[in-house]
């Protein structure tokens, strides 16, 4: 599923899931980066809406119901110039419309990068 898409472009990889969390990685390189050499906080974002998305996607109904992204927003508190940076999303709100994710992005050293809020919508699918 994802050839071809903006998490094999960045090189994102999830690394870890199960109902309610996901966990996702992406290089600090020159995909992700922004001109003063340091991660582009539009690449955090990416990151934190794919963890947010695939988490909610494996909450729905996958015959009849499909989830994207309906507002995001990121707290960037720590610059990162190389080297992994991991999110993980957990799920705060499961309603039958809306989910609520929080998403933390850390560094190698385990030092908070970004925080990240994101509200998917659960959309019907036709048959």
């Amino acid at each position: 599923m994802t050839e071809n898409t903006l998490i094999e472009a960045l090189g994102m990889e999830i690394t870890h899931m199960e109902p309610g969390k996901v966990i996702a990685t992406m290089p600090v390189d020159g995909r992700t980066r922004q001109p003063f050499g340091l991660l582009h906080g539009g690449a955090s974002v990416a990151l934190a809406e794919t963890v947010a998305s695939i988490g909610a996607y494996e909450l729905v109904d996958k015959e009849t119901e499909a989830a994207v992204g309906l507002e995001i927003n990121a707290n960037h508190v720590r610059p990162v110039k190389e080297g992994v940076v991991t999110a993980i999303g957990t799920v705060l709100h499961q309603g039958k419309s809306t989910m609520v994710w929080d998403i933390k992005i850390t560094d190698e050293q385990d030092r908070l990068v970004c925080v990240s809020r994101c509200t998917m919508a659960v959309i019907k699918i036709k048959n």
